[in-house]
């Protein structure tokens, strides 16, 4: 694809101003949110978006609420986690990472990531750049033990069924991008979710974000409430929450993180079972 033919995707909102359904409890996470340098685009991207930086993420996080964050190398940028890394080093009590490392590297490459706060591989199945296809997939889970990371897939859970065999093979704790990445259409019999909800149950994290990926309803993207309740109730010590800020491939709605909280109480109208993916359920991913 020709720079020409690469979609430009706009940014998020300046401000993520509520009303914000709930006060967010002090300790919440934001799992899932991307830092985005220009200089870093790799010519194989899926799309072009605007640079998110240190300065607008941090913003976020305090104007919504968030005592921490974790931010997941963006596909853009390619295997180049400098950018990334560089935020996580000025923030290291209140910021974890998910990186996209090259593989087969001296152990000083992964002891710097390591010491900056990467707690997990990024392995992007959806859009090209990512760097990591799932022909790496046991070499990760080896690089992940090596170092204690768990590994992070954005995929289409659709392909699951297919997948299953070889997911349950490995070693390393695995967590799920967005609730499998599954179009609301397909449907709570689909093979793909009943595949995806019995990973969770059985041993796989799940973040219940992203719904405007999931519908073309607008928000509180209602249609997609029961596949994240589906979810939560499979395995509530391991569902948790992020706002997936700066929304980046999104051509449709805009959200607000305000929104996607709302979203959240639909997904989690207990207090105490919403704290518990925002709070204790990341803190433990991330932070333990």
């Amino acid at each position: 694809m020709s720079a020409v033919d690469i979609p430009f995707c706009p940014g998020p909102p300046e401000h993520q101003s509520g009303p914000f359904p709930f006060k967010v409890p002090v300790g919440a996470v934001d799992t899932h949110a991307h830092v985005i340098s220009a200089a870093s685009f790799v010519p194989d991207r899926s799309y072009t978006s605007p640079e998110a930086t240190e300065d607008q993420y941090i913003r976020m996080l305090d104007e919504v609420g968030m005592t921490y964050g974790v931010l997941i190398q963006v596909s853009v940028n390619g295997q180049d986690n400098e950018p990334m890394l560089n935020v996580l080093e000025r923030h290291p009590q209140r910021l974890r990472g998910v990186a996209v490392p090259l593989l087969n590297q001296p152990d000083a490459y992964y002891q710097r990531m390591k010491d900056a706060g990467v707690v997990g591989i990024r392995m992007n199945l959806m859009f090209s750049g990512g760097g990591l296809d799932i022909s790496k997939l046991e070499e990760c889970d080896a690089l992940a033990k090596d170092w204690d990371w768990h590994i992070q897939f954005l995929l289409d859970a659709n392909d699951l069924p297919t997948l299953m065999p070889r997911m349950q093979k490995l070693q390393s704790t695995l967590v799920i991008d967005h609730m499998g990445y599954l179009r609301t259409s397909v449907g709570l019999q689909s093979p793909g979710f009943q595949a995806l909800r019995e990973l969770v149950k059985e041993r796989a994290w799940v973040k219940v974000s992203g719904a405007y990926r999931l519908t073309d309803e607008p928000p509180p993207y209602e249609d997609v409430v029961p596949y994240a309740k589906a979810l939560i109730a499979a395995a509530p010590d391991r569902c948790i929450w992020g706002s997936d800020w700066p929304h980046v491939a999104n051509w449709g709605i805009m959200p607000r993180v305000a929104q996607m909280l709302e979203s959240l109480t639909l997904y989690a109208p207990d207090e105490a079972v919403r704290n518990q993916i925002l709070c204790a359920n990341p803190q433990r991913l991330y932070f333990s």
